[in-house]
């Protein structure tokens, strides 16, 4: 059976809604909202690439597939849906 590694091609970065917008919105401090991210990522159709790449990198900060890092490592991203949005 093939491995998808669809995610690691670099293509997919230039389609995210997030490459059109403020990167800081990805990136809040501490106590700040994520709901403009996680709206932008809603709407976003490498959504699940985004996600896949955060989680295979161990990406421990900022809002990937429209989760927060507290998200993805209770693993949310793992379930149909995508956790909240």
């Amino acid at each position: 059976m093939a491995t998808d590694v669809s995610f690691l091609d670099p293509v997919w970065h230039r389609e995210a809604l997030c490459a059109e917008t403020d990167p800081d919105a990805f990136f809040p401090d501490r106590g700040e909202s994520t709901r403009a991210a996680k709206r932008i990522c809603a709407q976003c159709d490498v959504r699940r690439q985004c996600l896949d790449y955060a989680l295979a990198h161990d990406h421990r900060f900022g809002i990937w597939g429209g989760l927060t890092p507290r998200e993805r490592h209770r693993g949310e991203g793992r379930q149909p849906g995508l956790g909240h949005g």
